[in-house]
């Protein structure tokens, strides 16, 4: 039973014969492998199009900004899978890679869609404090968490959000997404009545944007960073084994009140 509209079956993104492999119209072993690093790999192979240097060099900046963050939900969840099966690596990555959302790590595709709206609103003639204000009411009201926004340790802003934004105006790249972004702190403390600290997640989308990245793949770039982050750690599980040892620590932290 077909389920949608019939279409035609095919794909440009590789094909292979007896004695070589071609990648987005690219020779894989002679064009591509020794010269493109993972990341221009990525973009490529991704878009169909080679980066430029300061896609390329992004690509890069957000990958490692991304992977590591500590004992986060998501990675709890993937050492506690390898402790119970250490004969599925691929399975603990997975159950890590789950946890990638709206609330953790997965935010910059909605901060994506947000800035797409406040430039949009900007080009129309609103001004970028106006945008803002108006979209960061529009979440409040909604009784929405505002992407790009918050952060449970890092105040008044997540340092990895500084640095990006410096690199940004370091290379030239900021353009109408990262304008935009910077009229939202003043906008979300009006409206939430208190400075909340801007997190990496919205100069990440904002960068992106501005370097013609696609939009429905942002996500992408917080899953790939993280699946680094996560084999690290459970590289470091297989050493020092902690698995069973949060398991055993989130059973003791709750209390049972059940009749």
């Amino acid at each position: 039973m077909l389920i949608g509209k019939k279409g035609e079956a095919k794909t440009a993104i590789e094909t292979a014969d007896a004695s070589s492999i071609t990648v987005r119209g690219k020779d894989l072993c002679n064009e591509v492998m020794g010269h493109s690093s993972i990341a221009e790999f990525f973009f490529l192979h991704l878009t169909g199009r080679e980066p430029s240097p300061d896609q390329a060099f992004f690509m890069n900046v957000l990958t490692v900004a991304l992977a590591e963050h500590g004992l986060t939900p998501s990675v709890q969840a993937a050492r506690m899978t390898f402790a119970a099966a250490p004969e599925a690596l691929q399975g603990a990555v997975a159950a890590g890679l789950l946890g990638v959302g709206s609330v953790i790590l997965g935010s910059a595709d909605v901060c994506g869609d947000m800035l797409a709206d406040a430039a949009a609103r900007i080009e129309d003639g609103e001004s970028s404090e106006a945008a803002a204000l108006a979209i960061a009411r529009e979440y409040k009201d909604a009784g929405k968490f505002i992407p790009g926004f918050g952060h449970p340790i890092h105040h008044p802003v997540d340092p990895r959000a500084a640095r990006i934004l410096e690199l940004a105006d370091e290379r030239g790249v900021s353009g109408r997404h990262v304008d935009a972004l910077r009229a939202f702190p003043d906008a979300v403390t009006e409206v939430w009545g208190k400075p909340l600290p801007m997190n990496l997640q919205g100069p990440m989308a904002a960068v992106l944007l501005d370097l013609d990245y696609p939009k429905a793949a942002i996500r992408g770039i917080p899953i790939l960073a993280r699946t680094v982050g996560l084999i690290g750690h459970l590289n470091e599980e297989t050493e020092r084994p902690i698995g069973f040892l949060l398991a055993h620590h989130g059973e003791e932290a709750i209390e049972y009140d059940g009749s």
